[in-house]
Order: structure tokens, then sequence, then C-alpha cells
């Protein structure tokens, strides 16, 4: 889970940074979010982007947890893919390209590394 963890993070926190000064002044209309949901609680209150994601991480670990060993690999690298991918969207237009590929290239190690620890707890 802590590959899925680490994403969404990644991509709330730069979310966070890169929202414009008037909208933590509270012109909430000034929130610039792509996900329809993150943006719909961004445009209702400045605390929306925090009540999401931490209603989100909890689903995350409840979902990597309960999930049959299967569903839980798909949803947990669906997970991070997506949040690979949103972060992407901030990063590339701001820093560039190969920030975009460090930034996938972290995700993709840490996943990689999560699965291997796996592999040695079920031996």
């Amino acid at each position: 889970m802590i590959p899925a963890f680490q994403a969404c993070i990644i991509d709330t926190t730069i979310t966070i940074i890169h929202q414009p000064a008037g909208y933590w002044q509270g012109d909430l209309s000034q929130a610039n979010e792509g996900n329809p949901i993150g943006n719909a609680m961004m445009t209702n209150h400045v605390s929306g982007l925090f009540v999401i994601s931490g209603i989100w991480l909890i689903i995350i670990g409840l979902a990597g947890y309960y999930f049959p060993k299967r569903l839980s690999r798909v949803f947990l690298l669906f997970t991070v893919i997506a949040h690979s991918w949103g972060a992407s969207t901030w990063v590339s237009s701001r820093y560039g390209f190969w920030w975009v590929m460090i930034l996938i290239l972290a995700n993709t190690i840490t996943y990689l590394w999560a699965a291997e620890q796996d592999r040695e707890l079920a031996r």
C-alpha cells in the first residue's frame, strides 16, 4: 500500500502547492483540479482537497487490506498509475519532461520494492 499512499500524497501535495494565491485567500472559483470530485470539493470549501484526500487515503488503505490479493494488486497499481499521471500534469507544464520521468521512476521503484517485500513475506 505504501506506493499507492506515496503517489497519492505526492499528487495531492503538488496540487496544493500549485493552487493560485487567490484560492487560498478564499476565491474558491480559482480552484485548479482536473479530478471532478476533487474539483467539486475544492470549489465548495478551501479545506475540500484535504478532506477528500484524507477520505481517499482511508479508502486506499481499506481496499488494499481487505480486497482479495489479486484485486488488491490491480487496485493499488491503478492508484499508483492514476496519481502518477495526475501529478505529471502539474509537473510537465511547470518543470518539464525529465521531472515527470523522475516522478514516474520513483513511483515505479517504490511499487516494485513493495512487491518484492510482499513476496519475501509470503515465503
